[in-house]
């Protein structure tokens, strides 16, 4: 597919990038953006050599400034709930792609810039980053999972805040509530990101792959239930050939070679 509103790049070996290409609307994301994306997650999901998914955005104004207003505007109550939909569904294929994905944000990540960053593993910051739900501003709700997401990883109250308030946050503020997992400087954004990516498409792919499905799908249940599905994972990868390799490789004081098997 040729991408029209992304680009998706493999710089090297497992690790794909992921960029929202519409610097001139701020990476605004329309209804054929997040079809495009949607295409780019699923290709990176059906690719066995796939480690590792960086997502960022075009220039050095935005990463995603949100959905496109200029497209919702003339939006039915019926269009928009297809759209929220289409929103919806991107972003839980981003969250549930199987391998890491972490998001670089490069400047404003606004509105479904904001829920597109939340989707990912965690966040990368620059510090000229900016986030926000502001949609309450333009008389609607976030409706991509900002919500819900927000409130998982800041708590009730400051998600309450934030979505009703509408207010930004700076990279600074976004590092101390936990939005964030590290601020960079701008111009390091995109080499770090890499350098941390190149340290997991190192690991086993087996075990990282199951580390993500266990925290993410154990936040879905009790603890009882959540801890089954740890072990179950923990005993599906004695099976693989990674986790031998790993503990010969480990009793043998050498570096371990893993083929994802």
């Amino acid at each position: 597919m040729a991408y029209q509103n992304i680009t998706l790049d493999q710089p090297e070996a497992g690790i794909s990038v992921l960029t929202v290409n519409r610097p001139k609307a701020l990476n605004a994301l329309n209804p054929a953006t997040l079809d495009e994306i949607a295409d780019a997650v699923a290709r990176v999901a059906a690719d066995s050599g796939a480690r590792v998914l960086l997502v960022t955005g075009a220039g050095d104004k935005a990463f995603v400034a949100g959905a496109d207003i200029a497209a919702m505007q003339p939006m039915s109550a019926i269009e928009a709930q297809a759209f929220s939909e289409r929103g919806q569904r991107v972003m839980r294929a981003l969250e549930t792609l199987p391998v890491p994905a972490i998001a670089l944000v490069n400047g404003f990540a606004l509105g479904g810039g904001c829920e597109l960053a939340l989707a990912c593993d965690w966040i990368m910051a620059s510090e000229r980053a900016v986030f926000g739900q502001p949609e309450v501003n333009l008389g609607i709700p976030p409706g991509f999972g900002g919500t819900q997401r927000l409130a998982r990883l800041l708590g009730r109250a400051r998600a309450v805040e934030l979505v009703i308030t509408g207010r930004q946050v700076k990279a600074d503020e976004a590092l101390a509530l936990g939005l964030v997992n590290q601020v960079v400087p701008a111009a390091e954004l995109m080499s770090k990101g890499l350098e941390i990516a190149r340290q997991i498409a190192a690991k086993a792919p087996i075990a990282v792959r199951a580390c993500k499905q266990a925290v993410q799908r154990g936040l879905d249940v009790d603890l009882v239930n959540g801890c089954l599905l740890e072990t179950n994972l923990f005993a599906v990868a004695f099976g693989s050939a990674d986790r031998k390799e790993g503990m010969t490789a480990f009793l043998e004081k050498r570096a371990a070679r893993f083929e994802g098997k």
